[in-house]
């Protein structure tokens, strides 16, 4: 992706704006040993990359609000020799002509430089405690420049999360964000396309697995968002479910929640399907209940809605469609009240995406009010139904775990279904993966 210098800094001034006055400081992720001498593949802190495009480990971003505003990004240096065995590096100068920052420093100059940058700014805006080793060297920094109380050099007296200000800017992407989100979804949607037509009985689910996973590197995504779900049959009732080494046996349904990462930006979708291509009854039963309540969901994912207010719709639609089938007994409003559709949906009905697949931003007020949703905020809608065997369940729909989930943009006129090229209907199912 060729680097959007303007998109970024143009997020870090609208940060400085809300800081006011003070200095804050974003460090990325560290590396992670795997064994021995194997790293983990590298995946950047998503609050750093937001306010950087900077995708190289080892690198802190500081951010200076006030009357002389600037910002400064750390990190390693230009090193031919390295970069012989782990690749290229930018280095402090491309670095800085490249991001649109104001400086850019070696990392090996942060304990030099960051008592002095700390010194005489009345706030620090860190994210204590989402890093002990960060921690310590901030304490580290902070009490270098107390020990110069004698000169007249003060340290901030107030620490603010800093995460609280970015999440608030997270929650409404840009266009630039809703691009990549499109691409995000699309490629998702295409892999979740493939793995329904090759699924087939006696097939593993780590087989299936892997046709998905070719369709998002053939297409460029980076990683998969988050760890793939393939669940054939009843490990479809186990919602995180993710060995996805078991046989897929005719007659079983099978239950994909997979999605793919693309420059930061995950997509995340869930889709369920016949093993052998065809819906049995009591699967199309509580299949179509569950896709009822989904359309319901995203018909209520609009602005000016509060957040659970989709998950309202689907609750709506899902407890009548278990009273009507016997799974649950007495009116809507008490299987409702007494919760007694958990048995069968246990979890809400979505979640804020972006750069995180559980992405930054509140769902309440400090109040106790439901956030309203509006234009740029991204979302999925991911209703369910698990029938686990049970005394008081009909038997016919033992084992049957049914999950769809798409993700949604909140525009000014009502939604975007970013997944909509994912097929869900029964027919369309039953005729694509048939080949009629």
């Amino acid at each position: 992706m060729a680097i959007n210098s303007e998109e970024f800094k143009r997020r870090r001034q609208a940060l400085m704006a809300r800081m006011g006055d003070g200095i804050a400081v974003i460090p990325t992720s560290p590396e992670a040993i795997r064994n021995r001498d194997s790293h983990y593949p590298y995946r950047f802190d998503s609050y750093f990359y937001y306010l950087t495009g900077f995708t190289e480990p080892e690198a802190l971003l500081v951010v200076i609000a006030g009357q002389q505003p600037k910002t400064i990004l750390f990190c390693r240096d230009k090193d031919i020799e390295r970069e012989i065995w782990d690749g290229f590096r930018f280095g402090p100068d491309a670095a800085k002509t490249e991001f649109a920052l104001d400086e850019a420093y070696s990392i090996s100059q942060i304990d030099t430089l960051l008592p002095q940058l700390l010194a005489n700014q009345p706030t620090l805006f860190y994210s204590l405690g989402a890093d002990a080793i960060w921690d310590a060297k901030v304490t580290q920094w902070l009490n270098t420049v107390k020990m110069q109380a004698r000169t007249g050099v003060s340290a901030p007296d107030t620490m603010i999360d800093i995460r609280q200000y970015v999440d608030a800017m997270r929650l409404i992407k840009s266009p630039f964000e809703i691009d990549l989100m499109r691409r995000s979804a699309n490629i998702a949607a295409q892999a979740h396309n493939r793995a329904m037509q090759k699924a087939a009985p006696g097939k593993m689910e780590y087989e299936i697995e892997a046709e998905f996973l070719h369709e998002f590197y053939r297409h460029g995504a980076q990683a998969p968002a988050y760890t793939s779900i393939v669940a054939g049959g009843a490990n479809a009732c186990t919602l995180h479910y993710n060995a996805n080494n078991c046989v897929l046996n005719d007659g079983d349904l099978l239950l994909i929640d997979a999605g793919c990462e693309l420059h930061g930006y995950a997509s995340d979708i869930t889709r369920a399907f016949p093993v052998n291509g065809k819906f049995s009854g009591p699967q199309k039963t509580l299949y179509e209940i569950v896709l009822a309540a989904q359309l319901a969901a995203i018909e209520a994912a609009k602005p000016g809605n509060h957040w659970n207010a989709p998950h309202e719709a689907a609750l709506d639609v899902l407890a009548q469609g278990f009273i009507d089938e016997k799974l649950c007994h007495g009116s809507k409003e008490a299987v409702i009240e007494t919760a007694s559709y958990r048995q069968f949906y246990m979890h809400r009905t979505g979640h804020w995406l972006g750069l995180d697949v559980h992405d930054a931003g509140e769902y309440k007020s400090k109040a106790g009010d439901w956030a309203i949703l509006e234009a740029g905020n991204a979302l999925t809608v991911e209703p369910g139904c698990y029938v686990r065997p049970a005394e008081n369940v009909p038997e016919h729909f033992w084992n049957i775990g049914i999950r769809i989930e798409d993700d949604v943009l909140i525009t000014s006129q009502g939604n975007e279904v970013l997944t909509q090229a994912a097929i869900k209907s029964v027919a369309d199912i039953e005729t694509y993966m048939q080949g009629t």
